[in-house]
């Protein structure tokens, strides 16, 4: 009868160090990425550990360090849930494979206070850092981490004198490149699908809006009612009221989902896309111009911006007095599918 055998030994430093033929202190600084290691030796380390199956002790790490090497995205599921909210992930969590720190995503919903997650995070030291978006002009998520000194970064900005790592995209020029775009294409009655109005982008993309049309002599209206972040059926029913109610001839959304819903809207009620109107829509991963090439497209680089935010958050973790991350990323000019174009100029 065979006999049962022990599971194999985990893994250790040790274990590396003698793979690799290096001091176990150099294997332990390559794996933390530290700046004096080689880059050669970092992935002649890191290719041992992988090939050996290491995985550091993560509560020997908490007890001799504090640290959870953990950092912690807080965010709504219904938020970009096409689009924005994957490719944020993504791209934060690809920044942190070199690194010894892991994503862990903390999800609150539309009945959730946002204070739930965060003080959670804090009070249980869940996490070495969190990552926060959908910032609000006045953010209590923000003032409360500041507060207790907590290392944190946002995706997006706030109205509050409040120094932090943040990366944001610049909606008020992605609204003004909008309504150019528009009445470059001969539209004058504007309508704009905005997001939830709590949110700072929200303030942003409005302003942008209403400046721009009254510079270039266009009619400018919100879309009351419904948002950018509304269901898609839902929006799609509130666009073509509005469409009974006043002919608009452009659109601006604030998201993939919303241009979707708007043009699935504006069809139900009986418009052409580029005949009758013409709309401009935000995306992070190529999809508007698979559904319809007629769509005015403005990039806006979510990887970008995660990988940003991930390091800014590692190096306020390792060094609390370092330099802030303040970035503003700017719009792509708006422009339809090549082949839109073409029939549009035959």
């Amino acid at each position: 009868m065979k006999q049962p055998t022990d599971p194999p030994a985990r893994p250790t430093l040790r274990t590396l160090a003698a793979a690799t033929g290096l001091a176990v202190a150099t294997v332990s600084r390559a794996l933390k990425d530290a700046p004096d290691i080689g880059t050669e030796t970092k992935a002649r380390v890191r290719a041992a550990a992988l090939r050996l199956g290491y995985r550091p002790n993560r509560a020997g790490i908490r007890l001799r360090t504090g640290k959870t090497h953990v950092i912690a995205l807080c965010l709504s599921p219904e938020a970009g849930v096409m689009n924005n909210t994957s490719q944020l992930m993504y791209s934060i969590a690809e920044a942190l494979r070199s690194t010894t720190y892991h994503l862990m995503v903390m999800p609150f919903f539309a009945d959730q206070d946002p204070m739930d997650p965060i003080r959670y995070l804090v009070e249980t030291e869940s996490a070495d850092g969190v990552i926060l978006n959908q910032t609000t002009p006045e953010d209590p998520r923000i003032r409360y981490l500041t507060d207790k000194g907590f290392p944190f970064a946002t995706h997006g900005r706030t109205a509050m004198a409040l120094m932090h790592d943040w990366c944001d995209f610049d909606n008020e020029a992605f609204a003004r490149v909008g309504v150019r775009a528009l009445v470059k294409a001969g539209r004058r009655d504007l309508l704009l699908v905005a997001p939830t109005p709590e949110h700072a982008y929200s303030k942003h993309m409005q302003s942008g809006f209403a400046t721009e049309a009254a510079h270039l002599g266009a009619r400018a209206e919100v879309l009351a009612g419904a948002t950018s972040d509304t269901p898609g059926p839902a929006l799609q029913d509130a666009v073509r009221a509005q469409l009974a109610v006043r002919d608009h001839d452009g659109f601006i959304c604030g998201s993939t989902t919303a241009t979707m819903a708007s043009i699935a809207g504006a069809e139900a009620a009986g418009k052409i896309i580029g005949r009758d109107f013409d709309i401009v829509g935000k995306e992070a991963i190529p999809m508007l111009h698979m559904f319809r090439p007629a769509v005015h497209v403005v990039t806006e680089d979510v990887a970008r911006a995660g990988r940003a935010l991930a390091h800014a958050l590692v190096r306020r973790i390792e060094d609390q007095d370092a330099p802030f991350l303040q970035e503003m990323h700017q719009p792509t000019e708006a422009v339809a599918h090549e082949s839109h174009r073409k029939r549009a100029a035959e």
